[in-house]
C-alpha cells in the first residue's frame, strides 16, 4: 500500500498492482505451478520422513527405560543445534542434490514431533496404565486403548509446529543449487531486482503455512472428537 500511494519507491518494494499482475503472469506461463509443485514435493517427502523417524523415536524412548536412555539425550542435543546450521555438513555428507534438501527438512521436523509426543507419553495418566493392567491387556491393546489416545494431543501439537519448520527449512534448501521451488524463483527475482516475484513466494509460502496449520487442526478435531465428548 505504501508503494502504492508513493511513499517508497517501487525499486524497494513493488505496489500491490504490479504483484498481481506478476502473479497472473506467472500463473499464465505455467510456471508458477511448476515452482509450486517442485516446492510441495520436497516439503511432502521431508515431512513425511520427519515425522515418521520422530514418531519412532518417540515411541522408542517414551515406551521403554533404554529407550529413553539411549535416544532423548540425543534428540535434546539436536534440538540445541539449530537446524539450518547443518547445511554445511550435509552438503559435505550428501552433497547438493534433491537428498540433502529432503533431509535437512526432516530434521527440522522431527524434533518437534519426538519432543511433544514423548513428552505426551511421558504424561499418561497412571491410574490408565493400572486399569489396563489389573484388565490384563495385552500389549497390542495397550497400544491401541492407552498409548495411542493418550498421545495424540502432544502428536498433533507437534504437527503444527513440524509443518512450520518444514516450511522454514525449505525457503533456505531451496537457495542451495535448486532450479525449481519457491524459493528458487525468489533467488532469481532477487537477482534481477523484481521484487513483485519476492513478493509473490513470500505471500504463497504464507498461504501454504496457513492452509496446512487449517488442514492440522482440522484433523486434530476429527481425531480427538471423543475428548471433547469426555468433556461435554
Amino acid at each position: 500500500m505504501a508503494s502504492g500511494l508513493g511513499w517508497l519507491s517501487p525499486h524497494k518494494i513493488s505496489p500491490p498492482g504490479v504483484v498481481a499482475n506478476s502473479f497472473q503472469e506467472l500463473i499464465r506461463s505455467g510456471e508458477l505451478q511448476a515452482h509450486l509443485l517442485a516446492s510441495l514435493e520436497r516439503a511432502a517427502a521431508g515431512l513425511f520422513w520427519g515425522l515418521l523417524s520422530g514418531l519412532v523415536l518417540a515411541l522408542l524412548a517414551g515406551l521403554t527405560r533404554i529407550g529413553d536412555a539411549l535416544l532423548d539425550g540425543l534428540v535434546q542435543v539436536k534440538r540445541a543445534i539449530p537446524n539450518l546450521a547443518l547445511i554445511p555438513l550435509a552438503i559435505i555428507w550428501f552433497g547438493i542434490g534433491e537428498e540433502m534438501k529432503i533431509i535437512i527438512i526432516a530434521l527440522g521436523v522431527l524434533v518437534p514431533i519426538y519432543i511433544n509426543t514423548h513428552a505426551a507419553l511421558r504424561g499418561i495418566d497412571r491410574r490408565y496404565v493400572e486399569l489396563a493392567e489389573s484388565l490384563s491387556f495385552g500389549r497390542g491393546r495397550f497400544l491401541r486403548t492407552i498409548v495411542l489416545p493418550g498421545s495424540l494431543p502432544g502428536f498433533f501439537v507437534g504437527l503444527r509446529l513440524a509443518i512450520t519448520h518444514a516450511w522454514t527449512a525449505l525457503v533456505v534448501v531451496e537457495t542451495v543449487n535448486a532450479t525449481t521451488g519457491i524459493g528458487f524463483m525468489m533467488t532469481q527475482a532477487r537477482i534481477y531486482g523484481q521484487t513483485e516475484i519476492v513478493l509473490v513466494g513470500l505471500v504463497l509460502y504464507g498461504v501454504l503455512g496457513l492452509v496446512s496449520d487449517a488442514a492440522v487442526r482440522f484433523l486434530e478435531r476429527k481425531a480427538l472428537s471423543w475428548r471433547q465428548v469426555l468433556q461435554a
